[in-house]
């Protein structure tokens, strides 16, 4: 436990609620010097006391295991500012607005920062009427493939889900369009605007 809750970590939380260690003992319902030792690293929370202790902390309690706050900035809502987080255990893809802790199959996902397109991931875009049809010469294997294209407008999201084996293209409204995402589960998330 001490790779993720830290004393520094306590400490630090702690004093930036301007708490003593007296004043969140009381809190917690254990003693000062229990307080002390944890922030000394000479002992670690009870299993059963890690939620209360986020909660008197003020922290989630990933945030509290991950050893970072997320302060979420974002104060109105800007399609540019998403996030993606991708599960390497599961493959889920989850989508945020802003700063998030996300977390799934018992991990912390770090939100994707998506990369240029390349030559081995690149995308080809063609209007047909009212539509885009998105397209991609990527390797579809259950070892190597894309897993979703992702059209992001000003005003939302549109997603598709891929398969291996499968065919690496999918259509979305041109309406308000401004970039595509899509996503290798062995290279990452790439990105083009329109």
């Amino acid at each position: 436990m001490n790779q993720y809750i830290t004393g520094a970590m306590i400490k630090r939380l702690r004093e930036d609620r301007k708490l003593t260690q007296h004043q969140l003992a009381v809190k917690m319902m254990v003693s000062d010097k229990t307080i002390s030792k944890w922030e000394t690293g000479r002992g670690y929370p009870d299993i059963s006391l890690i939620e209360p202790l986020s909660s008197a902390l003020g922290v989630s309690v990933i945030e509290l295991f991950s050893g970072q706050e997320t302060s979420n900035t974002n104060r109105s809502f800007n399609m540019h500012r998403i996030k993606v987080h991708v599960c390497p255990v599961c493959g889920n893809v989850i989508i945020s607005t802003g700063e998030a802790v996300v977390s799934c199959c018992g991990i912390v996902l770090p939100s994707l920062e998506a990369e240029p397109e390349d030559d081995e991931h690149c995308i080809h875009l063609e209007r047909i009427e009212d539509e885009y049809y998105v397209s991609l010469s990527h390797e579809m294997s259950k070892k190597h493939y894309i897993s979703f294209i992702m059209a992001v407008r000003d005003n939302g999201y549109e997603i598709r889900k891929l398969y291996p084996e499968g065919n690496a293209e999918a259509s979305f409204k041109q309406n308000r369009i401004k970039y595509f995402s899509y996503y290798c589960n062995r290279h990452g998330l790439f990105r083009i605007s329109v």
